[in-house]
């Protein structure tokens, strides 16, 4: 007779056949992340949000800027001994780097910069680096296919899909109070308006009508704030030759005295050059340049107004807004309303957009993002 032999069961694991499948943990999918990007010249606005609702966790502007390390600078004077610095942290150490803009009349100018800022824009919106971000940005009037492309190159590989949309309907978009659109009385600027967005490189015009603006609808100027400065500067040097001012304190100068109008002489402005404090007299140069934007942009206003229909530009006149870093400059409102009046134009109104004028391109921008169809979207290829 045979007995069974039973021997006790091993305590080491068995190896897995080879036609068992590994148990090994979901790859978790990535986060998508919404971002609603206002590219400009002088001043970028990033804000970003999860896909599905409606909450903003990233909210910021910051300088067009990146600065590039000079060799040889000390360790530790740089935080963290970084070799390139962005925005305000950029400007503050200007003694020790090389300063790049990657813009230049509101369209990519230097390549290498702008994909570096791109990338820090990306940080900001996902310190972690671990979202799949789509993208709307914001684009000047009537920028052709090639400014576009460049956009598109420098965002490849850092956002996955991106969306370029005129920046006077996002500013609209951005400016529209969601909350009040069927209450009644209220005035919808995304059914019929007429935007002014001055930026830094260009002057954008823009009919906003409901729909996205044709080419028609819309005029690019390339003068705005930098054009401005640049003719403070050449006033400035004509009347106090040698004076050693920059273009960067020049800036500064005009975002707190701008103005347009009749001369408000004296307007004296106390500078320091040389290490010695003088007072200089700016009234004439400062009205001068700023004026000189009310003798570009007036007559591609008139231009738009006249190519809108005669249904909609009684409305149309009651709803010009200015917005941008251009609608500081004190009395643009009133000049370009009394003007329009003096032309016999039908009880203009014209406002600004108010303190929240950085926002508004790219609050307009992440609801457009919010909104878009994914067959909207391009997509971008690292």
């Amino acid at each position: 007779m045979t007995s069974a032999i039973l021997e006790k069961p091993s305590s080491a694991p068995l190896a897995p056949s080879s036609s068992s499948p590994v148990s090994r943990p979901p790859i978790p999918k990535p986060t998508s992340l919404l971002v609603g990007l206002d590219l400009g010249t002088n001043k970028s606005c990033v804000l970003a949000g999860p896909a599905g609702n409606s909450d903003i966790t990233v909210s910021k502007v910051v300088p067009s800027v990146v600065g590039y390390v000079k060799d040889g600078i000390v360790d530790g004077i740089i935080t963290g001994n970084a070799k390139v610095l962005f925005g305000e942290e950029a400007l503050s150490q200007m003694l020790h780097v090389e300063l790049a803009t990657p813009l230049a009349e509101g369209v990519i100018a230097h390549p290498e910069s702008a994909r570096d800022f791109m990338q820090h824009i990306r940080h900001l919106a996902d310190p972690t680096g671990r979202a799949e971000i789509r993208a709307v940005v914001g684009v000047p009037a009537n920028a052709g296919e090639p400014a576009r492309e460049a956009i598109r190159r420098s965002a490849s590989g850092i956002f996955s899909h991106i969306l370029l949309i005129p920046e006077p309907f996002l500013a609209a978009l951005g400016y529209r109070d969601d909350s009040r659109v069927k209450q009644a009385g209220y005035v919808d600027p995304v059914i019929n308006s007429l935007f002014i967005d001055i930026g830094g490189g260009t002057s954008d015009l823009c009919l906003v009508q409901g729909y996205f603006p044709t080419r028609d609808d819309q005029i690019s100027i390339p003068f705005a704030g930098d054009a401005i400065d640049k003719l403070i500067f050449d006033g400035l040097n004509r009347t106090y030759p040698n004076n050693g001012l920059s273009l960067i304190t020049i800036r500064d100068i005009k975002e707190a005295h701008a103005y347009v109008g009749p001369s408000r002489k004296p307007l004296e402005v106390k500078v320091v050059i040389g290490g010695k404090s003088r007072t200089l007299e700016l009234g004439d140069a400062i009205g001068n340049a700023c004026n000189a934007l009310i003798d570009k942009i007036y007559p591609a206003l008139t231009t738009l107004i006249a190519s809108a229909s005669s249904d909609s530009v009684v409305t149309l006149l009651q709803n010009i807004i200015v917005t941008g870093g251009g609608s500081q400059i004190r009395g643009i409102d009133t000049v370009l309303q009394k003007k329009l009046s003096d032309d016999g134009f039908e009880t203009p109104k014209v406002r600004l957009a108010g303190q929240d004028f950085q926002r508004y391109v790219a609050i307009g921008a992440l609801k457009a993002a919010r909104a878009a169809r994914d067959n909207q979207w391009q997509v971008l290829l690292g």
